[in-house]
């Protein structure tokens, strides 16, 4: 309203329109295709992410090319002309007297700056100012706050320091923290009851976030009662973790009666959910992803299986419409367009009008026909090791020699990283799915094309009623943030899941991280649980895990101490660990060239071994197993083998599990470990 009233000022009209995200980054898009600039290089989400954050600290496009730290830092990340683009963008709305969201921020910032009676008129009009969610404010608006505030001095901000966690999106912690410097005359009120938690929570949480340098001392309190103490799940994998936490949530409801709705599970990455998602449907528990589209679900990953249907069938007219111009190969719509009438009019897929470009006559330009024989030809060379290689290797070749992963990795934005996460995970469900068939003596070869059949089951479930609203809540920490539930599970509590690797840097990104994990615990009302895994899947690589730092900071007092049975120390006989994503599609196998992939030894990712992929690794010699042996498994626990069937190669043990009961499983592919 502030800037309706005085834009002209600054040259704006009053009915100036107001860009969201999409205009935004549309108008960016357009601006780096007319400057000629790689747009794998210039992505849009990282170019609006710098603009954005200039913006919020007052840079203006001039300040920003005249900042050498800046510039700089462009020119090491191989942007030298983020400046000129943000140069350009704000030379483009003002002559479409347009604004967006962070203008709305910096004008007003410039206009109380310029003009001293535009000031003066507004902190005679706000004598009073209340700011909610001070810990979450950026530069830009803390200025406009005390600017307004300078001559009056009334002031009153409600914050919690200990929940501020959005440092990504701008938020600056300082301006809390440094309130009372700001304002010497203060006045201080801590609102320390705890409406929601049981004192239990409340203590566990303030013995964590005790651990904080920098914040505001309180000690929180809650009138609810004691509760009960915090639950600690140890899985030994993360499949292991997902099938107890549903286990629990499980005997929970039958136990208390409760209601699916009263459970979330909470994690650090959007990629952490499918692991929960598909143990929550194993035990048909209803459950909604929070803030997100269900795995299965999100872009990235529906682009990668379109990529894995059209290789396995050729004629998925959909998968190739989806796919044939991602990455950017320059095939238009029109093209694609044209190619469809004509398929549809002989009858046939658009793959086989693919084909028949080179002896048909054909509407399309001789370079549009060459730009869809390239992508002919690049599809095609995997069509044999979608049936002949192991499901994962065949998937790691396709996403490292279509460019997927080249794309994915260009984009160093918050959604670059969490996309590139989420592919991770599709690879790790990928290799999971291929061990566990294999050990329970399904095939000794699982092929892509036995993947995609399994996975398209579990895309079909996440078509539910969304009208159901009682279902079990899984989400991110973040999306978390103003929510509570009776019951509350913490997942993937471990070092450089939770803190992040990318987040402790720095002690004060350490320390946000902590803050985080306060806020993700007090979002229980009745009983929060933490679990963690000793192993989890990492690239495709079975990687050790640490619980998190986190977890030992809790005051013992308020922990259960007769936690799950922890599982046999094995961690140490694990090998090929694996953590760098950098390595990611650097074997022999994503290294190869068109044509090169049949008859090959296929690598593992990340690694320059030839060793055959269905080549066993064990824990003990599986013909050492006999009748009675106690065996550990890497996804279902201790067991004791109760017969075993057949010899040699063929060998089965027939395992009686503790927690999932009586498997099959072929003893060359089991990786059982002798543990009694």
């Amino acid at each position: 309203r502030i800037l309706r009233a005085e834009s002209q000022k600054l040259g704006y009209p009053s009915t100036f329109t107001i860009y969201d995200t999409a205009d935004t980054k549309s108008l960016l898009n357009s601006i780096i295709k007319e400057l000629k600039l790689d747009t794998q290089t210039y992505k849009v989400n990282e170019v609006y992410g710098r603009i954005s954050s200039a913006k919020n600290n007052l840079i203006t496009p001039q300040a920003y090319a005249n900042n050498t730290q800046l510039v700089s830092f462009d020119r090491q990340t191989r942007k030298p002309e983020i400046a000129r683009i943000y140069a350009m963008y704000m030379q483009r709305c003002y002559k479409a007297a347009a604004m967006d969201f962070d203008d709305l921020l910096l004008n007003t910032n410039v206009l109380f700056r310029d003009f001293p009676d535009v000031l003066s008129k507004y902190q005679d009009k706000f004598k009073y100012i209340l700011v909610d969610e001070y810990q979450d404010t950026n530069h830009s608006q803390y200025l406009i706050v005390k600017r307004l505030a300078e001559n009056h001095q009334n002031v009153c901000v409600v914050g919690d320091d200990a929940q501020s966690i959005y440092s990504f999106r701008g938020a600056n912690i300082e301006n809390i923290l440094n309130f009372r410097n700001d304002y010497p005359n203060y006045k201080l009120f801590k609102l320390e009851q705890n409406y929601r938690s049981t004192q239990t929570i409340v203590n566990a949480a303030n013995s964590v976030i005790a651990k904080n340098k920098r914040q505001i001392q309180k000690v929180s309190f809650s009138a609810k009662g004691v509760g009960e103490k915090i639950k600690i799940i140890k899985a030994y994998t993360d499949q292991e973790e997902g099938f107890m936490v549903a286990s629990a949530i499980s005997d929970i409801i039958h136990r208390e009666h409760a209601h699916h709705k009263d459970f979330a599970i909470l994690y650090r990455t959007n990629a952490q959910s499918r692991i929960f998602e598909e143990a929550l449907r194993k035990r048909n528990i209803p459950y909604r992803v929070y803030g997100s589209l269900s795995f299965y679900q999100r872009k990235e990953i529906k682009d990668t299986l379109a990529y894995f249907r059209l290789t396995v069938n050729p004629s998925d007219d959909e998968a190739l419409k989806r796919i044939i111009n991602f990455p950017t190969r320059g095939i238009g719509n029109t093209t694609v367009q044209r190619l469809e009438a004509t398929a549809n009019q002989k009858e046939q897929s658009i793959w086989v009008t693919i084909e028949q470009l080179g002896t048909d006559s054909s509407e399309l330009k001789p370079a549009a026909i060459n730009k869809v024989i390239q992508f002919y030809n690049l599809i095609k060379q995997f069509g044999t090791i979608a049936y002949t290689a192991d499901a994962y290797e065949a998937a790691e070749a396709i996403i490292s020699n279509t460019g997927l992963l080249k794309e994915f990795k260009a984009d160093g934005s918050v959604e670059g990283i969490t996309r590139l996460q989420n592919i991770e995970e599709l690879l790790n469900s990928i290799k999971e799915f291929s061990e566990a068939r294999k050990e329970e003596g399904e095939a000794e070869l699982i092929t892509l094309a036995d993947y995609l059949e399994n996975v398209s089951l579990l895309t079909d479930a996440d078509n539910d009623k969304p009208e159901d609203r009682d279902k079990v809540s899984i989400m991110t920490i973040h999306s978390a943030k103003g929510l509570e539930f009776d019951y509350v599970f913490l997942a993937g509590i471990e070092e450089e899941l939770f803190p992040s690797r990318l987040s402790t840097g720095t002690l004060e990104e350490l320390e946000e991280e902590r803050r985080l994990f306060y806020v993700a615990l007090t979002r229980a009302a009745k009983m929060a649980t933490i679990s963690h895994a000793q192993v989890r899947y990492k690239w495709g690589n079975l990687t050790s895990s640490i619980p998190s730092r986190f977890i030992a900071e809790i005051d013992p007092e308020w922990v259960d101490n007769e936690d799950v049975e922890t599982p046999p120390d094995t961690v140490a006989t694990l090998g090929g660990m694996q953590t760098n994503p950098a390595n990611f599609g650097k074997s022999n196998l994503a290294r190869a060239n068109q044509g090169r992939f049949q008859g090959r030894r296929l690598a593992r990712i990340g690694t320059e071994s030839t060793t055959e992929s269905n080549e066993p690794s064990q824990g003990s010699n599986p013909y050492s197993i006999k009748e009675g042996s106690v065996v550990y498994h890497d996804r279902f626990g201790k067991g004791t083998v109760v017969a075993i069937e057949n010899d040699g190669q063929n060998a089965k043990a027939i395992v009686s599990f503790t927690k999932v009961g009586q498997k099959n499983l072929l003893l060359k592919f089991a990786k059982l470990k002798i543990i009694g």
